[in-house]
């Protein structure tokens, strides 16, 4: 593990509960047991606002810290287009991504294959929480 993965999970100003929430989502990961709790304030079809509960490894955490900081002003169209094709980035991190999401590179990326289901864990908990 890089120090850089660290540097990013340490983010953890959304680590919060959002009371007063539009949609809501907690997630498993199957094979490891990392676990998932994302609210979001949807407004005018853009995230105004997220916050996040996990008992994960440092991978989830900083997958879900990036997330988080990236996804508010966001289109709900962008959002889902972007989770739609981050499993790519694991075999071509030449796929083009909107600049918004271009941090996700670092980690979505071969090196961190092994912790793929870790890293997607916030992403397909932001998807499911979007189609509730």
């Amino acid at each position: 593990m890089d120090l850089r993965i660290l540097e990013i999970a340490a983010h953890t100003e959304n680590n919060k509960v959002l009371a007063n929430h539009t949609h809501h989502c907690k997630n498993k990961n199957p094979i490891c047991g990392d676990e998932m709790e994302i609210s979001l304030i949807v407004k005018d079809n853009t995230v105004k606002d997220m916050g996040y509960q996990c008992k994960s490894c440092i991978y989830c955490q900083a997958s879900v810290s990036l997330l988080s900081r990236k996804i508010k002003g966001v289109k709900l169209d962008d959002i889902k287009n972007f989770i739609k094709n981050a499993e790519q980035l694991f075999e071509d991190n030449k796929t083009s991504l909107n600049k918004i999401w271009k941090d996700f590179k670092e980690l979505l990326d071969k090196k961190n294959l092994s912790r793929k289901e870790c890293l997607l864990l916030p992403l397909k908990t932001v998807s499911k929480a979007l189609r509730n």
